[in-house]
């Protein structure tokens, strides 16, 4: 049962990971791999557009993709491209990715080793990744210029697509605590996180949302040092 003030808190949670960026034309699209083949619908979207002449999928699988996507994110975003459309000329695949950092520079490798030059790229992901995926790529990828993109819908909207209200509260949970513990562990960029919103964040974990946070060696949740 997800009380009216768990919903409060969500809800805080998702208006803040979302960055408002408007798309505008760059070098590459980037979807990054995950449970959700909108990442992919959102990728052609932006291409159909004309937003950028190459799509790049990146990921493997993990404990959420594993029976929905078998053969891989990056492998499943690339059919669902090109069933809607897109020529396979236009399609690159990195399937080893198994998280954000691992997107962002394998990706870029990628990009590097077919000779492919990028000033900008069009940073596709789960709207609620959207801050998690832009601080990592300013950290890793800093002379590229980022602009977030995702599906345009809401909270109530994401969570009917999805199917399951517990697994994204979840999820708006962890990302948010990797916006707080991973600039100290050098994986992303810091950025200024408001007190409302920690203050939701923590009453999500205190509500049992947990699932999907960093713990450390003894099973306890690892929070930023200040």
């Amino acid at each position: 049962m997800i009380s009216t003030q768990d919903w409060a808190d969500t809800q805080r949670l998702w208006d803040y990971h979302q960055m408002g960026h408007t798309p505008q034309p760059c070098s590459v699209a980037i979807g990054l791999g995950s449970h959700d083949l909108g990442v992919a619908d959102a990728a052609v979207d932006l291409y159909k557009r004309g937003m950028a002449p190459l799509l790049v999928f990146t990921g493997a699988t993990s404990p959420t993709t594993r029976e929905r996507m078998p053969r891989g994110e990056a492998v499943h975003y690339r059919e669902r491209a090109i069933e809607l459309g897109v020529p396979d000329s236009a399609v690159m695949v990195e399937p080893r990715a198994r998280n954000t950092g691992e997107n962002i520079r394998f990706s870029r490798d990628l990009l590097t080793d077919a000779g492919i030059e990028v000033s900008s790229a069009l940073l596709i992901s789960k709207p609620y990744e959207a801050r998690r995926a832009y601080a990592t790529a300013r950290k890793l990828w800093p002379e590229v210029e980022i602009i977030n993109a995702s599906s345009l819908m809401t909270l109530q909207d994401y969570v009917d697509s999805i199917g399951d209200v517990r697994m994204v509260i979840d999820m708006l949970v962890g990302a948010l605590q990797r916006l707080l513990i991973y600039p100290e562990q050098g994986f992303m960029i810091s950025q200024t996180v408001p007190a409302d919103v920690i203050t939701s964040y923590e009453r999500l974990c205190q509500a049992g949302f947990t699932s999907r946070l960093v713990r450390d060696a003894k099973g306890q949740i690892l929070t930023r040092s200040n």
